[in-house]
């Protein structure tokens, strides 16, 4: 169904859309870092409750992505549309809930997931959280549309949308960070004119009718519940997956908040360095949606599963080039972030021992689970990711780390690498179950429309 050169214009994109986004993250980090460890810390911990939010959006992307590409597969290109407008509302609405719930209780929210925290990384926390908070809705807005793009094959798009966010964004944290002095503050006020910037100029492309996916009539309401209710049988699957993934990963976090700055800036290093890794991994995975979206739409279930062959393939390569060169320039990365030379020395040692688990085991575990939800099969990856984070990642992780600190009291940095391994078995275990889940036919069963 889809030429190499169609494959090509797909993926490279979405490669280079990833490596802007990951690159500008560690700009962001960097240029926190000037203010000091605090800052950084600070910073760290909301980006990660963040993520809870992005990954809803997420879902609810993965959801619209996998209905219109289904319906583009099947010619029906008016239910695509009508798909397309449903699933922008749902971002839209979910942003404006989540400002509703969290500014009067931002205080309250980082108490209860952190728990006890320096007031100095508190404080920083907060600043920053208030900012983050109002630019929900303009990223919901920004990744409902890219999705939508790469439904229609077209990720040139949100890698030029991408470009103009970013680059704003960093100018952004240039002026108001090192000019103004406004340290946290200016990286938050930073990320809401930038994301506020993508979303104009993505709603203004998808009004246009030249596109497949075209949005007609934005300002007025429309509900379709049959379209919505078939976006939230994978997107609630996905969203439920995606939230209870990073509300997982966040509670290892507040396990970390007493194991000092040095530990925690480590992770945050870690974390933004070792996810330059993921980035092939990460863009053919949203490439599968739309491929194997279509080919289900279509009625194609064995070039579907062929196509989950070569899109793998792909990964373990790109994944193994990237793993490579970020362990060899591990060293000379992290001192960009002007850390102390023990949270440096730690931090190398970490992204070192992650580079050798994501080349192995990574793909299996995050690329793999979006081949099957671009057949509709997002209750299993629920289900399996699920039982896999609260086992491994979160008990696992606190377990191993504390008869880490029982054993040895004073070193933190070694229980560090124990909340790591936790993750590592998460890994190991998820990869194994989705493959077999790949290796049978139940998955092409689940077509969404």
């Amino acid at each position: 169904m889809f030429s190499r050169k169609f494959l090509s214009r797909l993926i490279w994109p979405l490669v280079m859309e990833q490596f802007l986004a990951m690159t500008v993250g560690a700009c962001d980090t960097i240029m926190v870092s000037s203010v000091g460890e605090a800052g950084v810390s600070g910073v760290s911990l909301v980006d990660q409750l963040g993520q809870l939010v992005i990954q809803l959006f997420a879902a609810f992307a993965t959801g619209g992505a996998v209905v219109a590409s289904q319906y583009l597969g099947h010619r029906e290109q008016k239910n695509a549309q009508t798909a397309a407008k449903q699933l922008l509302n749902l971002c839209v609405a979910a942003g404006v809930v989540c400002i509703a719930v969290c500014l009067p209780l931002r205080r309250s929210i980082l108490n209860l997931i952190f728990g006890a925290m320096e007031s100095e990384i508190m404080e920083n926390a907060v600043t920053y959280f208030v900012w983050l908070l109002f630019s929900f809705p303009l990223l919901g807005i920004y990744n409902s549309c890219a999705a939508l793009c790469r439904a229609m094959g077209n990720s040139k798009i949100s890698l030029k949308v991408s470009l103009v966010m970013n680059f704003t964004n960093i100018a952004g944290n240039a002026v108001l960070i090192y000019g103004a002095k406004l340290g946290v503050a200016g990286a938050g006020i930073s990320t809401l004119v930038s994301r506020a910037i993508a979303a104009a100029v993505m709603l203004y492309i998808l009004t246009r009718k030249k596109w497949p996916l075209f949005i007609e009539n934005l300002w007025k309401p429309q509900i379709n519940f049959p379209l919505l209710g078939k976006i939230l049988k994978v997107a609630v699957p996905s969203g439920i997956e995606n939230s209870v993934f990073h509300i997982g990963k966040t509670l290892v976090y507040s396990f970390m908040s007493g194991f000092g700055i040095t530990a925690i800036a480590a992770n945050a290093i870690s974390n933004t360095v070792a996810s330059f890794s993921n980035i092939p991994g990460t863009a053919i995975g949203l490439a599968s949606v739309t491929i194997v979206g279509q080919c289900i739409g279509a009625g194609q279930k064995q070039q579907a599963k062929s196509y989950g062959r070569k899109l793998m393939f792909l990964a373990y390569s790109g994944m193994f080039l990237t793993g490579l060169l970020v362990f060899g320039l591990a060293p000379s990365v992290t001192k960009i972030f002007k850390l102390t030379p023990e949270a440096q020395s730690l931090a190398v040692l970490i992204i070192r021992s992650c580079m050798i688990a994501n080349v192995i085991f990574w793909p299996m575990s995050f690329t793999m689970p979006n081949i099957l939800r671009g057949a509709g099969d997002a209750k299993y990856t629920m289900l399996v990711t699920n039982i896999s984070m609260w086992v491994f990642r979160v008990a696992g992780s606190y377990l191993i780390s504390r008869w880490i600190l029982l054993k040895y009291p004073q070193d933190t940095s070694l229980a560090l690498f124990g909340i790591w391994l936790g993750m590592y078995l998460d890994w190991v275990f998820r990869g194994l179950l989705f493959y077999i889940r790949f290796c049978g036919k139940k998955w092409l069963e689940k077509s969404v429309i």
